[in-house]
């Protein structure tokens, strides 16, 4: 395991220039102080642990201090937001640090969120308040856990600095690790400033870096972009599966490399609802939860625009079909999983969709359906679990197709059933409220909650004793919380 000081730097993106990025020192946070610290995603720097509770640590991740290898850098890109274009957006709080690479040979980005004002700043303070960076954290670790892509987050330093929001904050920062930090929106901004070269500099970028296996390939963009969508497809449907709902699926916060990216107000479902909308200010209702698998598709088309002086319009659209093939069947493979199901039938989609209707009538919870679900025999689960359902009539007709359909698939013994189940169920999820009575505490100065918090989040499909509270279905106050993009 390595200190601080052993960590090898190798900064490919700022090595593009200064058509790609500008060189910003990060602006250091008052008293910065450890919050929480992911020793899983310090192990993927090979960092010892120990070195989080170093006050070394708090000042490197809280602007103070800062690597003699390292080349600070504020991004560059465009977007779509909420479907109209923004010509120039870029890292208005956020630092590229540098890339540093393992003793196994992976680059990670070190990305510190909440590091001061930039030239792409438009009008904000450049900071994160504690609040928002703590989401981040445990969303990004969550994820990660459940099996979903996503970026990674290393810790989070607390500070005294005031940050004004719609109230008195506190300031904070957030590590994010990523193989890479390039968005559809990288892409979008030299296409629509018409500047060729460096966006023929960037494709050879990500292809060099990110898609070697595709320069193999007759049309190596081309496979890129295939992969980029498969990878989206894939993306997608475990969001789906799992019932994480973005909110702000702008194709500035889309990744090139299909992980997710960018929490801002975030939320998984408690109780079923297909229509859900996390995000206060998506008035419109466009990144809710059932428009997240379309919304992928037109942020892949933006993409597949930004990307015709590579590749011809006719392959782009042919690359673009493979999108929803590939999203139903992840997704029907996802849930045949959670259903308990090893084998395959074609009126399985049907058997899904069925029980989701019923689930959106009845205000199922989503989650622990699915987790006791597999606690017992198909024929005691759903008589157990028939009282959360208001249409009993269609719950029995749906009860019955799904015992027979679990006779069908093969002869398993209960515990095999059970422990396949709970291999793909989580029994502990972030749930908004969970992340709010964390945060409330952390704010107070007591960081215990969110440290034990993230520990239960690390492991979601096993049961951890004395950790009861944190598979409960949430109070009413917690069920509907409004969350904004602000942080």
């Amino acid at each position: 395991m390595k200190a601080l000081d052993e960590l090898t730097f190798d900064n490919r993106f700022a090595r593009l220039g200064d058509a790609f990025s500008t060189h910003v020192l990060p602006e250091p946070l008052d008293e910065p102080r450890l919050v929480v610290a992911s020793k899983a995603a310090m192990a993927l720097l090979d960092l010892d642990p120990a070195v989080a509770e170093t006050p070394v640590f708090a000042e490197l991740f809280g602007g103070h201090k800062l690597w003699a290898e390292a080349e600070p850098r504020a991004m560059v890109y465009s977007g779509h937001q909420f479907g109209g274009y923004t010509p120039q957006l870029g890292d208005g709080r956020g630092l590229l640090l540098g890339e540093v690479y393992n003793d196994a040979g992976e680059h990670w980005d070190l990305h510190l969120k909440g590091a001061g004002m930039t030239p792409y700043s438009r009008m904000g303070d450049g900071r994160a308040v504690l609040r928002s960076s703590i989401r981040e954290f445990l969303a990004s670790e969550a994820l990660h856990a459940l099996g979903i892509p996503s970026s990674r987050a290393l810790c989070v330093i607390g500070s005294s600095t005031p940050v004004w929001r719609e109230k008195q904050e506190r300031g904070a920062m957030v590590l994010r690790l990523a193989h890479s930090h390039i968005r559809f929106g990288h892409f979008e901004y030299f296409y629509y400033t018409k500047k060729p070269e460096q966006q023929a500099e960037l494709a050879e970028h990500v292809l060099n870096l990110h898609y070697p296996e595709c320069r193999e390939q007759p049309e190596p963009y081309l496979a890129m972009f295939r992969e980029i969508v498969e990878r989206n497809a894939e993306m997608i449907a475990k969001w789906q599966a799992y019932g994480f709902c973005h909110g702000v699926m702008n194709t500035d916060n889309m990744s090139i490399l299909g992980i997710t990216f960018d929490f801002g107000p975030f939320a998984f479902l408690d109780d079923f609802d297909a229509h859900f909308i996390c995000n206060h200010s998506d008035h419109e209702g466009r990144y809710s939860f059932s428009n997240q698998v379309p919304i992928g598709q037109w942020n892949l088309s933006a993409l597949a625009q930004a990307l015709t002086p590579f590749i011809s319009v006719d392959a782009l659209k042919e690359a673009l079909g493979l999108y929803l093939p590939l999203y139903q069947a992840h997704y029907l493979d996802l849930m045949r999983r959670r259903l308990g199901l090893t084998t395959a039938e074609e009126d399985d989609q049907t058997l899904v969709e069925s029980l989701l209707k019923l689930m959106q009538n009845s205000g199922v919870d989503y989650t622990l359906f699915f987790r006791r679900l597999g606690d017992e025999s198909a024929a005691l689960a759903v008589t157990r679990l028939r009282d959360d359902f208001v249409d009993l009539a269609g719950f029995d007709t749906w009860a019955e197709r799904y015992k027979a359909r679990v006779a069908r698939d093969g002869d398993f013994t209960q515990e095999q059933r059970r422990e396949r189940m709970h291999a793909v169920n989580p029994l502990y999820i972030l749930r908004n409220y969970l992340a709010q009575n964390a945060i409330a505490a952390a704010e107070s100065g007591d960081y215990s909650e969110v440290r034990r918090l993230h520990e239960v989040l690390t492991r979601p499909f096993e049961e951890q004793a004395g950790m009861e509270q944190y598979a409960q279905r949430p109070p009413d106050w917690g069920k509907h919380l409004e969350i904004s993009c602000s942080s």
